[in-house]
């Protein structure tokens, strides 16, 4: 009997696929290969249904022989392992994000005498419904919520990036370059008190309140599926805290990150220039333990940042601390260093990982930026937080084109520093 492979990213099973898998079991036996949630994830959205759940949906489908895992976008190993006399496909993906890996399929199957079969893609209004639906429930509060969490269950770096408003969490949601093995994308979303602050004029002092904070919260999870991390600054007393994790649990927020300082709040990379006071380890393990007691889910995650490396307190006291919040109930550390070189953090990472294996790392490599994200994986770090990039990269460009229609009397020198409007619109989602 000859062998058919089949590869499913959808966590929908509709009439169309049941036509095509029918259509391949009249080919061959057929292996359907079901693609893991972060690779879905890198090129279209974070599927509602988790992989375990995927695989049982096709194992119970009865044209179906055998259901592997393929862990990468690309099919080059997966189809080298099986040598398949079939790949079996829609001839949706003749264009758009996945042209590359139709042209990769073919190029390997020549190298046995293998086949690319392809079928018309179905194309009907009740399907088109009900995926759009499906895409629809990826946004809300329930779905979004579990995701950093999904997450940090594989092996892979998860990638943060800031975002300040709905538009730049639009170019966090859709920014996506072809890599090896497949596309690279963003996995979340930082919505930074800096940034916050910045967006309104005003210094980074806690000044900006929760009220003001949530509204940007809601305008980047209109348009946005990704989860997202909040930047809780102190978390101020903690009988405040305790109503904002409620608040942002509730929201769909995936996590807040709160910093182990009292008193008026000034940037971390101020460090010791800058008078500010570290909170006792006791006060702020009980501030986590509350915030831990009034969640309703397992799915929010309170994460401790420890500033003991930012005000020179040392690495002893640092560890010190970080044991003491996991004991507390903290879902993860991040230490902060100003450091240019990663060599503390380094350090900080080995002897925490040495008597503590599972609780999540988390890096904002500000100032330590040559590091790559591979070289933070092999040290044990989970999240890795571009904390301020857009904002950052968008206020000099935006400055050379006021500074240009100044110098010029009018806009036309300035039309190359700006995107044009219909690349605008189509970035904007009609729903």
């Amino acid at each position: 009997m000859k062998s058919v492979y089949m590869c499913f990213a959808s966590d929908f099973i509709h009439s169309g696929h049941m036509n095509i898998l029918q259509k391949a079991a009249g080919l061959g036996e057929v292996t359907v290969g079901v693609l893991t949630d972060e690779v879905i994830a890198s090129y279209y959205r974070f599927p509602i249904i988790p992989i375990e759940e995927r695989i049982k949906i096709f194992e119970g489908i009865k044209w179906v022989a055998k259901v592997i895992v393929q862990d990468r976008l690309y099919y080059d190993q997966t189809l080298r392992r099986l040598k398949c006399d079939y790949v079996v496909h829609g001839d949706d993906w003749r264009t758009g994000k996945l042209v590359r890996v139709r042209e990769r399929v073919i190029s390997v199957l020549r190298e046995w005498g293998g086949e690319l079969i392809e079928f018309p893609y179905t194309h009907d209004a009740t399907i088109t419904a009900a995926e759009s639906a499906m895409r629809s429930q990826s946004g809300i509060p329930e779905m979004r919520r579990p995701k950093l969490g999904r997450l940090l269950k594989t092996e892979k770096p998860i990638r943060i990036l800031e975002a300040h408003s709905g538009l730049s969490a639009l170019i966090v949601e859709n920014a996506a370059v072809e890599c090896e093995p497949g596309i690279k994308s963003f996995d979340g979303i930082w919505v930074s008190s800096l940034c916050d602050s910045t967006m309104k004029g005003k210094p980074d002092i806690e000044l900006v309140d929760l009220t003001s904070r949530l509204k940007t919260i809601d305008e980047i999870m209109e348009v946005t599926t990704k989860p997202i991390i909040f930047d809780g600054d102190t978390g101020g007393p903690i009988e405040h805290f305790v109503y904002t994790v409620k608040t942002l649990e509730r929201i769909g927020v995936s996590a807040v990150i709160v910093e182990d300082k009292l008193g008026l709040k000034r940037n971390s990379l101020f460090g010791t220039e800058a008078a500010q006071q570290q909170d006792s380890i006791e006060n702020f393990a009980f501030k986590i333990k509350s915030g831990k007691q009034v969640l309703k889910t397992r799915d929010f995650l309170i994460i401790a940042r420890i500033e003991s490396l930012i005000l020179e307190k040392g690495m002893d006291d640092a560890l010190k601390r970080a044991f003491a919040y996991v004991n507390a109930g903290a879902d993860g550390i991040m230490a902060h260093s100003r450091q240019s070189e990663p060599n503390e953090i380094f350090e900080f990472c080995e002897k925490f990982r040495a008597k503590n294996q599972s609780a999540p790392l988390i890096v904002v490599p500000t100032t330590f930026n040559q590091v790559a994200e591979e070289e933070f994986r092999e040290r044990g770090i989970n999240v890795i937080i571009y904390a301020n990039h857009l904002i950052r990269s968008a206020y000099p460009i935006m400055k050379q084109t006021a500074e240009t229609i100044l110098r010029h009397s009018r806009c036309y020198e300035a039309d190359k520093l700006c995107m044009p409007i219909k690349e605008i619109l189509h970035l904007i989602p009609e729903e």
